[in-house]
């Protein structure tokens, strides 16, 4: 798997575990403390996400960490 196809598969779990919880892009970046853009960047793989940004994403979720791995 290359890095992009990681990137992406990271991006479109965090989409499924915000979905879930019937929150926008907004809502999950305002939760984390990151902008709209950023938040979109990652969830299309466009980024390498670093692990701090990814806990605070799972923390903002309510989900462990493990979870945003789970595909």
């Amino acid at each position: 798997m290359t890095k992009d196809q990681l990137n992406k598969k990271v991006g479109k779990r965090i989409v499924d575990l915000r979905n879930k919880k019937g929150w926008s892009q907004s809502d999950l970046a305002r939760a984390c403390g990151k902008d709209r853009q950023a938040m979109e960047k990652l969830e299309n793989g466009k980024v390498n996400p670093t692990i701090y940004s990814l806990n605070a994403i799972a923390v903002a979720l309510e989900v462990p960490l493990y979870q945003l791995l789970k595909f």
